[in-house]
């Protein structure tokens, strides 16, 4: 519970909305109260006195303070709803307002399916217990409490039986949220589980169908389906429990009631229509506490969502902006790496990169390459800031970027990522994502120098045709030069193509090779590749091995001092010849 009470402040703009819920419940309390003596009075006065003017009168009245309840509970509702749903949709907003200050290594932490369900399903659960805790949490106190009271003045001496009777509701109660809090938590994690493994296969549903995996990815659901099964029939099952407990509480004191009333109403001291009276007040502190089972019940569960939404907002960026940073624009471009180390998450077990010193001259191409996992992404990733060093430091333009502004930054590096994500929109509006305000001519002029415009322009709507989610009617080729555009059209002093060309055939990726190069000139560009005929006019090559720098050139300097360099560059193009100018210069 303390855990939903630290989400108040989302409701602090919409106090006055919220406070004509409970105010109209009141009204609608009142009501209900009053209905029992009205019909006390019909049975003891009209009734037993053969008073039909008695009869008709209260009747009318007891029409018209129904009716009134009625309108006084459809406003509490409406207010209520009204204000858990401003109180959710600003709660998504903060929670979504968070995920994109999150960097990098507090998403690879959290998990996608893990924040689809924390910002869909955890959301909603509490939403929907503030909503019944503003339609509830006063009706069903006022209801029971109010009940108590007109019992007693009903009949003081069976009302001491609410002693016994509402102590022991009470203790149901407390059992069950303990014991459903524990369970719902498990229930959310199953879903988690459920919506990473839906997640993964819709995205990878080609790759599945390719290997024929339906049937093991069936079973991947049917597991944690299960499990989601299991944990909920669980949870339910114990909360299940209340309303039999209550029931059994209450039937034996209305069978005691009916048994003491009616010794009463023998010798005289008690009326039938106060007997009718106590019974109503009797079935409605039932319903009072059954209202407080269904709130203990999904409070307890929207306590488990609370819990792992404020872990979320509690989040703090890996990668933090000083309020001192600098504004200053970057002018050159030139990169100097510094002794640079680095390690995922912290782990001190393995670094994934070591020791890396070298320099970017503005206007120089330099080229990653390596074997796979030798950290070539997790370098260019330090560059932007998408992760911080661990130690040394990547300085540009002889500034540390940790002391740059996150605008100064990004505006002047742009990255065309290894893989690709388009946007559900057109063409045009992928291409200008990273400048929205840019002119039909600037995006043509990227696409072109990307080696887009000529597949674009085949399509009958051009730029302006509708790309399906993730860009999923285009090819790979396709969504890689629309992915450079994108890079391209921000102008950034510094070009950073993660293995952006791994689609594109020989032919266009020489052709794109020579517009980048006009494009470029005056810009430092990082190039990754896994074919080697991409860097090969690239000014510096940069070679990597188990996260070191285990040689550093051109071409030509590889070949003649680096084996590591030659064998990749035999494995690819060379024929032996790599090997053998090392071994011709050694």
């Amino acid at each position: 519970m303390y855990s939903l009470v630290k989400f108040s402040g989302f409701m602090k703009p919409y106090w006055k909305v919220a406070m004509l819920g409970p105010i109209l419940m009141a009204l609608e309390v009142a009501m209900d109260l009053f209905q029992p003596r009205l019909m006390q009075h019909i049975v003891d006065v009209g009734i037993v006195q053969r008073d039909s003017s008695t009869v008709f009168n209260t009747s009318g009245l007891m029409i018209f303070v129904a009716f009134l309840g009625v309108l006084a509970g459809l406003g509490g509702g409406f207010f209520a709803v009204r204000a858990s749903q401003l109180f959710g949709a600003d709660l998504r907003s903060a929670l979504y307002k968070k995920v994109q200050s999150l960097s990098f290594g507090n998403l690879d932490k959290l998990g996608t399916g893990e924040l689809v369900t924390r910002l869909t399903n955890d959301v909603t659960q509490v939403q929907d217990a503030v909503f019944l805790c503003l339609h509830i949490l006063v009706r069903a106190p006022l209801m029971v409490t109010g009940c108590v009271i007109m019992a007693t003045f009903t009949s003081p001496g069976l009302s001491l039986m609410f002693l016994i009777l509402v102590p022991s509701l009470i203790a149901v109660l407390v059992l069950v949220v303990r014991k459903t809090y524990l369970a719902f938590g498990a229930v959310q994690q199953g879903v988690d589980s459920l919506n990473t493994v839906m997640l993964e296969n819709l995205a990878g549903v080609r790759v599945v169908k390719a290997f024929v995996r339906g049937k093991y990815e069936k079973s991947r659901f049917y597991d944690s389906n299960t499990r989601l099964k299991d944990n909920m029939v669980s949870a339910l099952r114990v909360a299940a429990l209340t309303t039999p407990a209550a029931m059994l509480l209450v039937n034996v004191s209305i069978v005691y009631v009916l048994w003491a009333g009616g010794l009463r109403v023998n010798n005289g001291s008690l009326q039938v229509g106060e007997i009718i009276a106590f019974t109503n007040y009797l079935t409605q502190v039932l319903s009072g506490l059954m209202m407080f089972s269904m709130l203990a019940s999904r409070v307890s569960r929207a306590a488990a969502s609370a819990k792992r939404l404020l872990e979320v907002l509690a989040s703090t960026p890996e990668v933090r902006y000083e309020g001192d940073t600098r504004q200053a624009a970057i002018s050159n471009g030139k990169v100097v790496f510094e002794n640079v180390c680095f390690t995922y998450g912290g782990q001190t077990s393995r670094a994934v990169l070591s020791g890396i010193r070298f320099t970017a001259e503005p206007g120089q191409t330099i080229a990653i390459v390596g074997a796979t996992g030798a950290g070539k992404s997790s370098l260019i990733n330090l560059i932007p800031r998408f992760y911080d060093v661990s130690s040394g430091r990547i300085v540009i333009d002889g500034v540390d970027v940790r002391t740059l502004a996150q605008k100064t930054l990004r505006e002047n590096i742009t990255v065309a990522m290894q893989e690709v994500v388009l946007f559900s929109g057109t063409i045009r509006e992928n291409i200008a994502y990273g400048r929205p305000d840019a002119g039909k001519d600037e995006i043509i002029q990227a696409a072109k120098a990307a080696q887009a415009h000529e597949f674009i322009s085949t399509f009958p709507d051009g730029y302006e045709t509708v790309l399906g989610q993730r860009g999923v009617n285009l090819s790979g080729g396709q969504k890689q030069r629309i992915s450079i555009a994108r890079a391209l059209i921000t102008k950034p002093k510094i070009l950073i193509l993660d293995d952006s060309t791994s689609a594109v055939d020989v032919e266009t990726e020489s052709k794109l090779q020579e517009a980048l190069a006009d494009v470029m000139k005056g810009r430092t560009c990082f190039v990754i590749a896994q074919r080697i005929s991409t860097v090969l006019n690239a000014d510096k090559i940069v070679v990597l091995d188990e996260g070191k720098i285990a040689a550093e050139g051109t071409h030509e300097e590889l070949l003649l001092s680096s084996p590591l360099y030659g064998e990749i560059f035999d494995s690819q193009l060379g024929q032996g010849l790599g090997v053998n100018k090392v071994a011709g210069h050694g």
